[in-house]
């Protein structure tokens, strides 16, 4: 369905039961939800699908060691089990990725692996396999990078990885398929309300980017699902309403994957001053993260700081026999977690609950704030219980907890891509490998350094929304973090494709190209050396080893 076709249903004038704002993952998995109940959904997300956060994630579904740390023990129970119905339910798009967390004290050894046993139990049924020590040698040969300074073993673990913009598509698609209507460049700018005070929420109004028009639609509920710019809707709503998210920046940097040289990941539970170290294998690539410091503001294009580089850099020297320069990365990017911090700002983000909170206003507003990627459909299940009182709506029961997301191929069915570039397809990879054949020209490369065909870009605009240059390289693709230079070089190829899918002129493809560029040049690091690139010592040198599991 073409977006004008989506855009006419959108404001055809029919009452939604649903009207949902945000499309990110929290959203996405509410639109889902509710279509697949049989209820009349609309979703409208300002910009793309999985513009913000949910596109810059650490690609994991997980149930969160931190948190067991923390004691929160049923943060984590709920994680697991919701990992566990995600890797049932789209195997296309989540597989089993091996961790270790390498101990360089004796002690190490039987701490984690009482932590990680609790790991195992709290997944019951649904665990992905059991964790178990390894020795040096069987560690080496896992991760033949590891620092061996000091190394006495580690203790392996497993969990979900994904890759989070190719799920928020399916998402999208999931939606689409049981009737739901997903809207992107429709930016919400008023709650359509009765007259009252206060009044009631009946709807939305909304401006098509695209065109400037405006439009407005009603609905029986709002469900507002933003994100860190939930407190924006809110205040749409309630000018007096109290900011209750306290924004924290994640930054990742991404490096060739000779860096690991191995399909294991290594986990520091906890890194000199108590954040979370994760050197992940990602579509070839090494991917090297995350800081958690407090963010100012809700922006959608949220840049690392220089000392969250070195942070990182740092502290990967610790681990890895290479140590990686500022040189080496091939694209650093930013997510801003949107924590709920209801006492007010402040406090050390470390320390804030990743649950997530539901708000109703007294004018009907239903908001979702807080939450991480591996809960969302819990989250949209809980929130939609809420919108049903809310909105009135005929009972319906919730079947995502067995709902095959879109492309769903079994995990052992032959048909299941093996090429990594199109797996995440599942069964709709045939389909793309023809279009990809429409023209020899299409299946060159969109750069030597990207695993992406050129016809990649037409079957993004034709079945996946895709509108812009940066749609196709950030997140229909992941080009733009596998190596934004080359993404770079590719921008005028994939302007050039959209625009005869889309109709666009030359001097559309001229505008494109040159934003595509400005946005992309803030993945990359400056020249020159910095913070990072000072030696990094083996962590049995500076204590700095991990002392939590």
């Amino acid at each position: 369905m073409t977006r004008e076709e989506l855009l006419q249903r959108a404001t055809a004038g029919e009452t939604w039961d649903v009207v949902v704002i945000g499309g990110g993952a929290t959203g996405l998995g509410v639109a889902v939800d509710a279509a697949s109940r049989g209820w009349r959904t609309l979703l409208l997300e300002q910009d793309d699908l999985g513009k913000g956060t949910s596109s810059r994630s650490s690609k994991l579904i997980h149930g969160g060691l931190r948190y067991l740390k923390q004691g929160n023990i049923s943060l984590v129970r709920e994680a697991l089990r919701e990992r566990g119905i995600l890797y049932t339910n789209a195997p296309h798009l989540v597989t089993n990725l091996a961790f270790v967390v390498p101990r360089y004290k004796w002690w190490e050894g039987p701490f984690y692996g009482i932590g990680l046993k609790l790991y195992d139990v709290l997944a019951g049924k649904l665990n992905l396999a059991r964790s178990r020590s390894l020795g040096r040698r069987e560690t080496l040969a896992k991760i033949p990078n590891l620092e061996r300074d000091g190394l006495d073993g580690a203790t392996m673990y497993h969990d979900g990885q994904f890759d989070d913009a190719r799920m928020c598509v399916s998402l999208a698609l999931t939606a689409l398929d049981h009737d739901g209507v997903i809207l992107t460049r429709a930016r919400v700018t008023a709650m359509a309300k009765d007259e009252g005070d206060p009044g009631q929420v009946r709807g939305v109004r909304f401006v098509d980017v695209e065109t400037g028009a405006e439009h407005e639609v009603s609905a029986r509920v709002v469900i507002n699902a933003t994100g860190v710019f939930a407190d924006a809707i809110r205040q749409m709503d309630e000018p007096d309403a109290p900011s209750i998210l306290e924004p924290s920046r994640g930054v990742h940097l991404v490096l060739d994957a000779s860096f690991l040289d191995g399909d294991t990941a290594i986990a520091v539970p906890q890194t000199d001053d108590g954040r979370v170290l994760f050197v992940i294998p990602w579509h070839d690539r090494c991917l090297v993260g995350t800081t958690d410091a407090g963010a100012p503001e809700p922006v959608l294009e949220p840049r690392a700081s220089d000392e969250e580089v070195g942070f990182i850099l740092r502290n990967a020297s610790r681990y890895l026999a290479r140590d990686p320069k500022r040189a080496d990365v091939l694209s650093v990017f930013a997510g801003l977690r949107p924590l709920v911090n209801a006492g007010g700002g402040g406090a050390d983000t470390k320390s804030i609950s990743r649950e997530h909170e539901i708000i109703t206003s007294p004018s009907g507003l239903v908001s979702i704030v807080g939450g991480k990627w591996t809960t969302y459909r819990r989250m949209a299940e809980e929130v939609l219980e809420v919108a049903a009182d809310v909105g009135d709506l005929a009972p319906a029961d919730c079947r995502t907890e067995t709902l095959h997301l879109h492309g769903y191929l079994a995990r052992d069915d032959a048909a299941m891509p093996e090429d990594d570039t199109f797996r995440f397809y599942g069964a709709d990879a045939p389909a793309v490998h023809e279009v990809c054949g429409e023209r020899s020209e299409w299946l060159e490369p969109l750069d030597d350094r990207l695993p992406y065909p050129t016809g990649l870009v037409a079957w993004s605009a034709r079945r996946e929304m895709a509108r812009t240059v940066e749609d196709v390289l950030s997140r229909r693709t992941r080009a733009l973090l596998l190596d934004a230079r080359a993404s770079i070089a590719a921008a005028p190829r994939v302007a050039r494709v959209l625009a005869d899918e889309l109709g666009r002129d030359e001097a559309w493809v001229a505008a494109q190209v040159a934003e595509y560029e400005e946005l992309a040049r803030g993945y990359l690091l400056p020249d020159g050396d910095g913070p990072g690139d000072e030696p990094g010592d083996a962590p049995n040198a500076t204590g700095a080893a991990p002392s939590d599991a």
